[in-house]
């Protein structure tokens, strides 16, 4: 469920505990958490709802002016057929890769794991062993665009991207506005992969 930047500073201060999407079947589920570039969002609760029960209130919780702009988005965006939903959501706290990132210092329990997880991505990798090579690449083109990475790799730019995601989830990369960066732990583990550190 994407959540547009607008509503960004609402879910943050809390002013913002709800959305409404229409779909076909629910793209969310109760319990369940989502990372947005301001923290972790849990969802307490995703209800099915007429549009006409829909409140001023809603509205407004939804972080919109009134009933009119909430309900004019929905006739814009999601299939005509679909079901209106309506989401409970809160900011759960940080989203917990950027405490993880921050974090240089790699045991050995930690780094036989980093080690063992980064040996299946090579390995399951359709262009062979990549881990190392894609971490120094970043580390050496730090705020280059997605695009011209992969191109220096002979890659398409999506599988590149969803790689980098991989190395991400990790704690190993950052993504900035334009291309990546190493994360401290990401030069710390590509020292220990290069026999560096």
């Amino acid at each position: 469920m994407q959540i547009p930047q607008r509503f960004h500073a609402g879910l943050a201060d809390g002013s913002v505990t709800l959305a409404f999407r229409r779909w076909r079947k629910p793209a969310a589920k109760a319990g369940g958490r989502q990372r947005t570039p301001i923290g972790e969002l849990a969802v307490d609760a995703v209800d099915p709802v007429e549009t006409d029960a829909i409140t001023e209130a809603d509205a407004r919780a939804a972080g919109y002016r009134d009933r009119a702009e909430l309900l004019g988005e929905l006739a814009r965006f999601g299939p005509e057929d679909g079901t209106t939903y309506r989401i409970a959501l809160h900011l759960a706290g940080p989203d917990p890769r950027v405490a993880l990132r921050e974090r240089a210092e790699v045991t050995d329990d930690e780094w036989a794991q980093v080690a063992a997880r980064l040996e299946r991505l090579d390995r399951a990798g359709r262009h062979g062993p990549w881990t190392a090579t894609v971490l120094r690449l970043i580390a050496e083109r730090p705020a280059v665009r997605a695009p011209d990475l992969a191109a220096s790799l002979g890659r398409e730019t999506a599988p590149f991207k969803i790689d980098v995601r991989k190395l991400k989830e990790m704690g190993l990369t950052e993504s900035l506005e334009v291309g990546y960066r190493l994360s401290p732990r990401g030069r710390t583990v590509l020292a220990r992969l290069t026999g560096r550190g």
